[in-house]
């Protein structure tokens, strides 16, 4: 069950949903842009579609087709924050999957500071979804075992390797607002 980044980005293009640690949890992920992954990733967690996911990228650019323009004060701010442990909710695109997008016209979103996250990004070739892994309503996962021992039948792959520095999931800000959220 456990795999290297190159093998777990090449699932991942074929619709797989593997886990991989980030910041402070172990995430479940999959292409965004496969809605079959994205439901099957949804059942797994138990997880209502309108919800809304996140996005994880290494950098900025592959984020761009996701997102609507934002204001520069706001591109500061994210310029401060990224690659790190942020998450913002900020405008996207209409054409990003309703499933992703639970339904609103905004998506959350990361620029990844965690080193594993990132490079399965890039072997992935783009942005991922980055959710918790764990049963809606339950503790995340923080190591690969307990992921085995919570998801590892429904999931694809597991990526075993340490988590960053922060004890739980990442804050989340709404890029308008400026509102904490989480």
């Amino acid at each position: 069950m456990n795999i290297d980044i190159a093998d777990a980005a090449a699932l991942m293009k074929r619709g797989g949903v593997v886990a991989y640690p980030t910041e402070g949890v172990y995430g479940l992920g999959c292409d965004p842009l496969n809605a079959d992954a994205v439901q099957r990733l949804l059942a797994v967690k138990a997880r209502a579609a309108d919800k809304g996911l996140i996005l994880i990228a290494s950098n900025q650019a592959q984020l761009d087709d996701f997102l609507l323009p934002v204001s520069p004060e706001v591109q500061m701010q994210l310029d401060r924050d990224w690659p790190g442990p942020v998450t913002w909710i900020m405008p996207c695109s209409r054409q990003v999957p309703e499933l992703v997008r639970g339904g609103r016209p905004t998506l959350a979103v990361r620029v990844t500071a965690h080193a594993v996250a990132a490079r399965l990004c890039d072997a992935f070739g783009g942005a991922l979804v980055s959710t918790s892994a764990n049963h809606s309503g339950e503790p995340p996962c923080m190591d690969a075992a307990s992921v085995e021992a919570t998801l590892g039948a429904d999931i694809d792959a597991i990526i075993n390797a340490p988590l960053g520095g922060l004890t739980g999931p990442t804050p989340i800000f709404d890029a308008v607002t400026g509102q904490q959220l989480r």
